[in-house]
């Protein structure tokens, strides 16, 4: 009897013994699932975002941000109506875009750097010092130049239906459908890539309109040049020698 005891009390523990060893397999089992969903997010977060695609996020930024700054300077400095008009687009559409471009930063744990480059910096302190016409000029001349290199950086991101003589020329497609965002296998790039794509037909709206408006402002300008230029009058009929 007692040995049949002792007997019933080794089955038992040797029972238990093989239950937690399974309890043991299936957190271990839950512990690689969790794992492998882990990696399964490769590219989208922060370690794993390319250098290429953090910069180009905070160059973007960076830029927008100045866009709209300066933008707000035109409004209450410039002379024309044009440039006014032209400077509350910058508002509008650069905080729109740059809230976007946020979004997307944040979705992928990207660090949001964005401050003044020297360029930039530099010409706030100039346009700080001007008003009326001479703002206006100086203002649209750089709105012109920042536009074509913002064009440059979102091409480089984009695939777009054009022929090679208007990619030369630097013609916009009149279809925004155009600009597709270029293909990646990173979730993060891709990401980024659609918020370029979006944003090009934008920007070249913008610089469409820039180049316009500076063209008015110095056709303006020859104008008053020739008006005020002092008129000699020569008799009739006599020599100006």
């Amino acid at each position: 009897m007692k040995f049949k005891g002792l007997f019933v009390v080794m089955c038992a523990a040797g029972l238990m013994a093989g239950c937690n060893s399974t309890n043991g397999n299936n957190r271990t089992s839950d512990n690689t699932i969790a794992s492998n969903n882990d990696t399964g997010t490769t590219g989208t977060t922060g370690s794993n975002v390319s250098s290429g695609d953090k910069d180009f996020v905070n160059d973007m930024l960076s830029d927008g941000m100045a866009e709209v700054e300066l933008g707000r300077q035109a409004k209450e400095r410039a002379a024309s109506s044009e440039v006014k008009q032209f400077a509350q687009m910058m508002v509008d559409d650069h905080t729109k875009a740059g809230e976007q471009l946020k979004q997307t930063a944040a979705t992928y744990s990207i660090q949001q750097e964005a401050k003044h480059d020297d360029k930039h910096q530099n010409l706030m302190d100039k346009l700080m010092k001007l008003r009326g016409a001479d703002f206006d000029r100086e203002y649209m001349a750089a709105m012109v130049d920042d536009h074509e290199s913002t064009v440059r950086s979102l091409r480089s991101r984009v695939d777009e239906n054009r022929s090679l003589g208007d990619r030369l020329t630097g013609k916009n497609p009149e279809n925004a459908g155009a600009a597709k965002p270029e293909a990646s296998g990173d979730r993060a790039t891709a990401a980024i890539n659609q918020w370029a794509a979006n944003s090009l037909p934008v920007v070249e709206r913008h610089l469409d309109r820039a180049k316009q408006i500076k063209e008015n402002l110095d056709r303006n300008n020859r104008s008053t040049a020739r008006a005020d230029r002092p008129q000699t009058n020569t008799p009739q009929g006599a020599s100006k020698y």
